[in-house]
């Protein structure tokens, strides 16, 4: 036969540099070789040759792979094992293992926050009443607004030493802040004033009992003032609240007109105060305690004054 046979194709051996992998094949596996000093002083770090498929024995596994000596590096836990029986399960959590201890300590600073604001709640209320009812026998008429100002002097001092000391912090007193502020404190100062004369004239169980009509009456004013919709439940809670105030006025033998009267404009600027605060916090920006500050400076302000006026000062004097 004449026909020439297709020409055998060689190939030949190729050449590769250093860096290459693979450039020597032997039955002992492959060899990477770790870069020249100069590229490892150039990046900064050191490295060294671990052999892979090498029957070395100093080499753990076999095996020989460049790595960097690095103190910095961290080892990582697979988020995934491989099981005996083939499966596949995680290892374990990616949250850090001082997770619960973190949960667990913010839970104890919302318990001790509640019991802290429960206390002061409760505190407040039996101080109040102690101060408005225990006088009475001693002078002619009442001391209610001058011991508003005097809460409110407290206050102020209380707040200006938690910024000194660096605990809160909120802007300087600013006079236009303070006029765009007047509105919302003179019913914060009616709210005040109104809730010392109801302690006065009522019981605490009825102050407390009555105290929910307020809430009855801000969601009502929430939906007719800014269109907020209130679920079927949420209204049976109101209406159980009002039948048990109204049940406690007709079997409380010590209630008066004047009582309730009080009783009522408390929850009236209660009410109002709330609803105010909520349009007022558009235009005027001012944190919890920036809040606590206007307040009761203001206030200071707008009922000293009339403690003077009415005689109150010149009484306790």
């Amino acid at each position: 036969n004449t026909s020439s046979a297709p020409p055998l194709i060689t190939q030949q051996p190729q050449s590769f540099s250093t860096m290459s992998i693979g450039n020597t094949m032997s039955s002992s596996g492959m060899t990477v070789r770790s870069p020249s000093k100069a590229s490892q002083q150039q990046h900064g770090r050191d490295f060294e040759d671990v052999e892979l498929g090498s029957s070395n024995s100093n080499v753990t596994g076999g095996r020989r792979m460049l790595k960097a000596k690095d103190s910095n590096i961290v080892e990582l836990t697979p988020l995934v094992v491989n099981n005996a029986d083939g499966s596949k399960s995680a290892s374990g959590s990616l949250s850090p293992s001082g997770s619960g201890d973190a949960g667990s300590s913010n839970t104890m600073k919302s318990v001790i926050a509640s019991a802290m604001y429960s206390g002061c709640s409760v505190g407040m209320v039996l101080v109040n009443k102690s101060l408005a009812s225990s006088y009475n026998h001693l002078i002619q008429g009442d001391l209610n607004i001058l011991l508003v100002v005097f809460q409110a002097v407290a206050a102020v001092i209380c707040v200006e030493f938690s910024k000194k000391m660096g605990w809160v912090d909120y802007p300087t007193f600013n006079v236009r802040t303070a006029q765009l502020w007047a509105p919302v404190n003179l019913l914060f100062c009616g709210m005040l004033f109104t809730g010392m004369a109801s302690l006065e004239h009522n019981s605490v169980p009825m102050v407390t009992v009555f105290k929910n009509i307020t809430n009855i009456m801000t969601t009502i004013g929430d939906c007719i003032l800014y269109g907020a919709t209130v679920e079927w439940l949420v209204m049976a809670a109101f209406g159980i609240m009002l039948a048990g105030a109204v049940m406690a006025a007709q079997n409380d033998a010590d209630v008066t007109q004047t009582g309730l009267f009080w009783m009522l404009a408390n929850c009236l600027c209660t009410s109002g105060y709330v609803l105010y605060l909520k349009f007022a916090t558009k235009s005027v920006k001012l944190s919890k305690f920036g809040m606590v500050f206007y307040n009761n400076v203001l206030c200071t302000l707008f009922l000293f004054p009339v403690s003077v006026m009415n005689g109150e000062f010149g009484t306790f004097l």
